[in-house]
C-alpha cells in the first residue's frame, strides 16, 4: 500500500496531481490514518506529529507521486452581526461554547446547529444556510509541538 512521506502546501509547484482526496475541516487535521482516494486506491499517513493539510496542497507518496487534497463543501452557518462590535460579542459567545469557527472580516462561519442557531438569533445575528469549503481556526492548545503554539509565543 502506498504511504504518505510528506504533506505539501497549497501551490507547492512540484507537478500535477495523479488522484485527489476530498476532505471536511476535521479530517484534514490528522496524524496517522488510512484515506481512501477519489480513485478508490488507499494511502496510509503517519506524521511524527498532527498537522492541518492545505486545501489545493498535496500529499507526496513514497513513489513520488502526488494527491492533490480538496477541502469538502460542508453545512454551515453564516453569521453576521450588526456592525463590528457585535460581530466580536457574537465570537466571543460561540467560542465560550467551544465551537470550532471561521472569522472573516464580516462574518463567522459555524458548523451547522439549530441550538446555536437559536442562541445566535436571540443575540440579534443573522443566520443563513451555507454549504462551502470551512477553514476553521484551531485552538490555542491544538498541539503543544507547532511554532504557533500559544505556550510557545513570545
Amino acid at each position: 500500500m502506498p504511504r504518505v512521506i510528506a504533506s505539501l502546501p497549497a501551490n507547492h509547484g512540484r507537478g500535477a496531481p495523479v488522484d485527489s482526496i476530498t476532505l471536511a475541516h476535521d479530517e484534514r487535521r490528522l496524524r496517522r490514518k488510512l484515506l481512501r482516494l477519489a480513485s478508490g486506491a488507499e494511502v496510509t499517513v503517519d506524521f511524527p506529529q498532527t498537522i492541518t493539510l492545505d486545501h489545493h496542497g498535496a500529499l507526496e507518496l513514497d513513489d513520488g507521486s502526488l494527491v492533490e487534497v480538496i477541502a469538502a463543501e460542508e453545512l454551515l452557518y453564516d453569521v453576521r452581526g450588526r456592525d463590528t462590535a457585535h460581530l466580536v460579542r457574537l465570537a466571543w459567545h460561540i467560542g465560550n461554547r467551544h465551537t470550532s469557527a471561521q472569522l472573516e472580516q464580516a462574518r463567522i462561519l459555524i458548523k451547522r446547529d439549530h441550538v446555536l442557531k437559536t442562541m445566535l438569533e436571540g443575540l440579534g445575528a443573522t443566520v443563513t444556510n451555507v454549504a462551502e469549503p470551512f477553514f476553521a481556526e484551531h485552538g490555542a492548545y491544538h498541539s503543544h509541538a507547532e511554532p504557533g503554539h500559544a505556550l510557545l509565543a513570545r
